[in-house]
């Protein structure tokens, strides 16, 4: 695409110069974005390092960019349609990479700094069996208390137990099958509860979830706690995956 041949070209070399220079960024932006997540999986690098490719891509990324909006002008002006097509491909590859980031950065603007979600504030499902595991991670165990549940009511009044019309022991079952559904982790069942581990596919963030299962006289009451191990805000995911689970336990 950006061969020259040896007759004379307006511009010269420069529209060349340019467009290879934003599919460099281009790609180097590429690589930094797309292997920050399955580095700190794979524990090859630390969260920070991890953030700071992230953000090192962008950057590049938008160099790009502006490389791409150079190539594009200079090369139309000069009727050097083959530089403007990358100048405008790498624009575009540029939007498409920094839409998600963007797309986060808003959510997070939008949702309330915090991480451990439930449909039960006054008791929510305790962590038993991944206690430990807890422990050794960033967040506590307990639910953090009267501001986060304040601050979810205004966020996530949505969020509320259901009640299921069937045997205690087929909600269970039904509940454990969705998990499995998932690929969360089960750490283990108790009479009328259930942990799991959800691991995000990208960081391999660990969310742990807990659901209990209470028999009334209007049926079995299921809630669902949800929390990260890692973060002060969790971007609105502990809630989006209770409201989910929920939904789809109703259509049983």
């Amino acid at each position: 695409m950006l061969s020259a041949n040896n007759s004379p070209r307006r511009g010269g070399k420069w529209p060349l110069v340019t467009a290879w220079l934003a599919i460099a960024l281009l790609i180097v932006a590429g690589v930094l974005m797309a292997i920050a997540g399955p580095a700190y999986k794979a524990d090859w690098i630390g969260l920070g390092t991890s953030f700071t490719w992230l953000r090192q891509g962008a950057q590049l990324a938008m160099g790009a960019a502006l490389l791409g909006l150079i190539t594009l002008v200079l090369a139309g002006v000069l009727r050097r349609w083959r530089p403007a097509l990358v100048g405008v491909l790498v624009t575009l590859a540029v939007v498409a990479m920094v839409a998600i980031p963007m797309q986060m950065k808003e959510r997070a603007q939008s949702v309330p700094p915090i991480h451990d979600i439930t449909t039960d504030m006054e008791n929510p499902p305790a962590f038993t069996l991944l206690a430990a595991a807890r422990e050794e991670a960033p967040n506590a165990v307990d639910y953090p208390g009267a501001e986060t549940a304040k601050q979810q009511q205004l966020a996530y009044p949505q969020l509320k137990p259901i009640l299921v019309d069937a045997p205690l022991a087929s909600v269970m079952e039904t509940v454990k099958r969705k998990i499995q559904a998932r690929g969360w982790e089960i750490a283990g069942t108790t009479d009328n509860t259930i942990e799991a581990t959800a691991t995000t596919r990208w960081f391999g963030f660990k969310d742990d979830v807990a659901i209990r299962m209470t028999e009334t006289e209007q049926g079995v009451q299921v809630d669902m706690r949800s929390a990260s191990r890692l973060g002060k805000s969790d971007l609105g995911t502990n809630a989006e995956r209770i409201q989910i689970f929920f939904e789809d336990l109703a259509k049983r």
